[in-house]
C-alpha cells in the first residue's frame, strides 16, 4: 500500500498534471491505484466495478488536477475521498437500478452505502496506522496469536504487546463511531 507522500510531491504532482505530463499520471497511478482499487472493491464487492472505480478516479485526476488542495490535505487523502464518493455513487446507482429498496441482507440502500463506509474506514485506518501497531494487530487477528505470542514475535514486552494491541483496537474502533459524513466534503471542486 502506498505511504503518505510529502506535501512537497503533492504540490509537484499537481503541477505536474496541470501541465499535461502523462508521465506524471503514470506516476501517480504506480502509487495510489492498488489503494484506490483494494478500497472500491471493499466496498463494492465487485471487480469489475472496482476497475471501472479506479479509471473513473484516475481519468477525473487527469482531467481535473486543480480541485486537489493541498490545505486540505495529502495527494492520497484526497484520491481515497475521491475513490469512496466514486463507489458510494455506484452503490447508489445499483440499489436505485433494483426493483425493490431491501438488500439481501434486510438493509435499504443507506444501510448499505453505511456498512461499505465503515469497512473502507477500517481498511484506511488499518493501512495508515503506525507499523508496530498495525504488526501486533496482524499478528493476533490473523494469524490468531495471543498478546504472549504476539510479543514473542515481535521481540516487545508482553506490556508493550497488549498496549499495541489496545490502541490499534482504539483506533479501528473510530471506523463504526465516527459520524457518517457527507459523500462531498468540502473545499474539493466538483465530486466525481
Amino acid at each position: 500500500m502506498a505511504k503518505n507522500a510529502p506535501p512537497r510531491w503533492d504540490r509537484k504532482m499537481q503541477q505536474r498534471l496541470a501541465r499535461g505530463e502523462a508521465a506524471a499520471l503514470g506516476e501517480l497511478y504506480d502509487r495510489f491505484a492498488s489503494l484506490v482499487h483494494s478500497q472500491a472493491h471493499r466496498m463494492l464487492d465487485d471487480e469489475t466495478a472496482a476497475d471501472l472505480v479506479t479509471r473513473e478516479v484516475f481519468g477525473y485526476v487527469w482531467e481535473n488536477p486543480g480541485a486537489y488542495d493541498p490545505k486540505q490535505g495529502s495527494m492520497r487523502s484526497w484520491v481515497a475521498r475521491l475513490t469512496h464518493r466514486q463507489s458510494v455513487r455506484r452503490l447508489r446507482e445499483e440499489d436505485s437500478l433494483r426493483d425493490g429498496p431491501v438488500d439481501d441482507d434486510g438493509g435499504g440502500p443507506e444501510e448499505r452505502v453505511h456498512r461499505a463506509t465503515v469497512a473502507a474506514r477500517a481498511d484506511y485506518i488499518v493501512a495508515s496506522m503506525p507499523a508496530p501497531l498495525r504488526a501486533a494487530l496482524e499478528l493476533a487477528y490473523i494469524q490468531r496469536r495471543d498478546y504472549r505470542q504476539t510479543a514473542a514475535d515481535l521481540g516487545v514486552t508482553e506490556d508493550e504487546a497488549r498496549r499495541r494491541l489496545r490502541l490499534g483496537l482504539q483506533l479501528l474502533s473510530t471506523a463504526h463511531t465516527r459520524p457518517l459524513e457527507g459523500t462531498s466534503p468540502p473545499g474539493y471542486g466538483r465530486p466525481l
